[in-house]
């Protein structure tokens, strides 16, 4: 069927109408806190909750009216059903992002309120949530890699080295790395005084937050996670002839999308302890706002682990946007990380399981959910998707990926207990 012109015509004007509607939501611009809430907290210690409430947010006008936006996106859902039939693959796709859409509609009317965080759990889900599969929770995972990468070996290894490098240094240097990845000019990066973190992706752009400093290795983290995951996946999706949707994500993306980034800084020896560290911690700090803690103590807690005032309130920030400092509700995005880490992973191991390691690539096509994936493979065979244009090198290799996946499908097998009680006896003896 998809090689009808007329079908093919129908996905594309179906799928350009939901870019359109979804262009002028910005989750995170509509939930950001300016660095001056940062510079007050810290200067009282952080004793005092930020003085941030549902007036706050008031203050900050959504661009667009929410109540019209989300009728339009309920009309094109209907148009979806009428023109390509209620069982269209392809249709249920389109459809199932509309309707995240108008939830991320309906968050973005609570924030500051306890029913932000009930929207944000619907979108993103919670720690509680268990992994796919499995019967192991999010907050278990996170905790047992705090634990891991809390370990004293991790004192042992070579720091990433001082945060020598402004960002001034940090745009010259990545516009290099993406030019050499990408080609000449194709992806701009950009100082912003707008970004609450220390770097941002969004369409072809990298923003450098302009009071940042960064380490080389913090440099290498950005050029994989921010640059060859979410802008590459961003052009792919720009380049399909169609299905234009997959160039922009709804939260239903926010996991596979964050998690292949993790997994990219990992394949590609980028990261190191601190830095995984930090995508356990915000596992734990949205567990801890979900059960009530505030503000305040969710940040002690990191304060009394030793973590620095800055680094504490970061993680601290993150998962308190949109949400009451009181307690009680959360920014759930930012357990995606492991989440989706753990997922990926899982995925690619079971694709190359399954005889069907040609599914990898797929993951880079563009926005996509691995539920996507089965989907659109069949249709890229039959040439309504297009493959991605721009991918990792061990992505477009897959011999090293397989026999990675190999080995490591093979070692999860073995009693890791029995394993490391059996070495830790031998480097005792040293």
């Amino acid at each position: 069927m998809s090689s009808s012109p007329q079908y093919r015509d129908k996905i594309k004007t179906l799928s350009d109408r939901l870019v359109a509607l979804q262009r002028p939501i910005r989750i995170l611009d509509a939930i950001k806190w300016p660095a001056s809430i940062q510079d007050a907290f810290l200067a009282r210690d952080g004793k005092a909750l930020p003085n941030l409430g549902r007036d706050y947010y008031e203050h900050m006008p959504l661009p667009f009216d929410r109540h019209q936006l989300g009728e339009e996106f309920a009309r094109l859902e209907i148009d979806i059903v009428r023109q390509l039939g209620a069982a269209d693959a392809l249709g249920q796709i389109m459809r199932n992002t509309a309707v995240q859409y108008r939830q991320v509609l309906a968050m973005l009317g609570c924030r500051g309120t306890a029913e932000f965080g009930h929207y944000s759990r619907l979108l993103y889900g919670s720690p509680a949530d268990t992994i796919t599969g499995d019967n192991k929770t999010l907050l278990e995972l996170g905790q047992d890699l705090c634990q891991i990468f809390s370990w004293p070996a991790a004192s042992h290894l070579t720091p990433p080295g001082a945060r020598q490098y402004d960002a001034e240094f940090a745009v010259e240097y990545l516009a290099k790395r993406m030019d050499e990845y990408f080609g000449k000019g194709k992806v701009r990066v950009e100082l912003s005084d707008e970004i609450v973190s220390d770097a941002a992706a969004g369409g072809d752009c990298i923003k450098i937050n302009s009071r940042a400093t960064f380490t080389m290795q913090d440099l290498n983290v950005l050029e994989v996670h921010e640059g060859w995951v979410h802008i590459g996946t961003t052009l792919n999706g720009r380049e399909q002839p169609y299905a234009t949707w997959l160039s922009v994500g709804s939260p239903r993306i926010t996991a596979i999308q964050e998690g292949m980034a993790v997994l990219m800084e990992t394949l590609t020896f980028s990261s190191f302890p601190r830095r995984a560290q930090k995508v356990s911690d915000r596992v734990v700090a949205v567990n801890m706002a979900e059960n009530g803690a505030d503000f305040v103590e969710v940040y002690r807690f990191f304060r009394e682990r030793g973590d620095s005032p800055e680094a504490s309130y970061k993680v601290t920030q993150r998962v308190f946007r949109g949400a009451p400092v009181t307690g009680g509700a959360a920014f759930t995005k930012d357990i995606s990380y492991v989440k989706g880490f753990v997922e990926n992973v899982g995925f690619i191991r079971s694709a190359i399981a399954a005889g069907a390691p040609q599914m990898i690539p797929m993951l880079y096509l563009g926005k996509v959910t691995l539920e996507d994936i089965p989907v659109l493979y069949q249709h890229y065979c039959e040439g309504l998707i297009k493959g991605p244009t721009h991918l990792p090198p061990m992505f477009k290799n897959l011999n090293g990926l397989y026999v990675w996946f190999g080995f490591s499908s093979s070692i999860a097998g073995l009693d890791n207990v029995r394993v490391r009680k059996h070495f830790a006896h031998l480097l005792r003896t040293q």
